[in-house]
C-alpha cells in the first residue's frame, strides 16, 4: 500500500527520489528480524501485547475524545488517520522507544507531519503504559510493595538499582542523626 505522497516522485532544489512505502506492522509481522530489530519484540510478543493495548486504547479515546462536551462533531467525523489500525499504533509507539528518532524522521517514515507524530506520541504513551499496568509488566515504583513483587517472582533473581539523593541537612541533631548516611564526603 503506497500513500499518495510515495505514488509521486518528489524533488527538493533539482533532487529526486522516490519514497519508500510507509512502515507498517503488517509489512513487517512477516520479517522477524526487523521486527525485533524495530520494536524489541517477536511477532508472539507483540500479539500479547496488542490485546490490553487495544483495551487501554478504546479507554483513553472514551475519557479524553468521545465523552467530551465540547465537541463540533460526533467521534469518528473528520479525516481518517494515517495510523488507521491498532496494530499501527502500537509499532509506531514501540518503534519510537526502541529507535528514538526524531520526530521529523518519524514522520518522513509514517507519512505524516511532525506535528502530528508529536501528537501519537504523546497519546500512544500514555495508552502503552496503561496497557502495560495492566498487563502487570510495569516495574515496582514503590519500594514499601518490592517483596509482595518478589513473591510473584520466585524463580527470579533481583538487583535493586538505587541512587542516593541529596537532603537539606536538618538543624535538629537527633533528626540529623537519623538522616545520616555514613558518608563523610558528599558524592561528586
Amino acid at each position: 500500500m503506497l500513500s499518495l505522497r510515495a505514488q509521486n516522485h518528489r524533488q527538493i532544489k533539482g533532487f529526486s527520489w522516490e519514497i519508500a512505502t510507509v512502515l507498517s506492522y503488517q509489512r513487517l509481522k512477516d520479517h522477524p528480524r526487523t521486527l525485533r530489530a524495530f520494536t524489541g519484540l517477536d511477532q508472539a510478543e507483540f500479539e500479547k501485547l496488542l490485546t490490553p493495548f487495544t483495551i487501554a486504547y478504546h479507554a483513553y479515546m472514551y475519557d479524553h475524545h468521545v465523552s467530551k462536551k465540547t465537541r463540533k462533531r460526533r467521534y469518528g467525523g473528520g479525516r481518517k488517520p494515517r495510523l488507521a489500525a491498532i496494530e499501527d499504533k502500537l509499532f509506531f509507539i514501540l518503534f519510537y522507544y526502541k529507535v528514538y528518532p526524531l520526530q521529523e524522521v518519524l514522520a518522513f517514515l509514517f507519512d505524516t507531519s511532525q506535528g502530528r507524530v508529536n501528537e501519537w506520541m504523546h497519546q500512544l504513551s500514555v495508552v502503552l503504559k496503561m496497557a502495560l499496568g495492566k498487563a502487570q509488566a510495569l516495574p515496582e515504583r514503590d519500594p514499601k510493595n518490592l517483596e509482595q513483587t518478589l513473591a510473584f517472582c520466585v524463580s527470579v533473581d533481583c538487583i535493586i538499582d538505587g541512587t542516593e539523593r541529596r537532603l537539606q541537612r536538618p538543624q535538629d541533631p537527633t533528626e540529623q542523626h537519623e538522616k545520616y548516611s555514613g558518608k563523610k564526603k558528599p558524592t561528586p
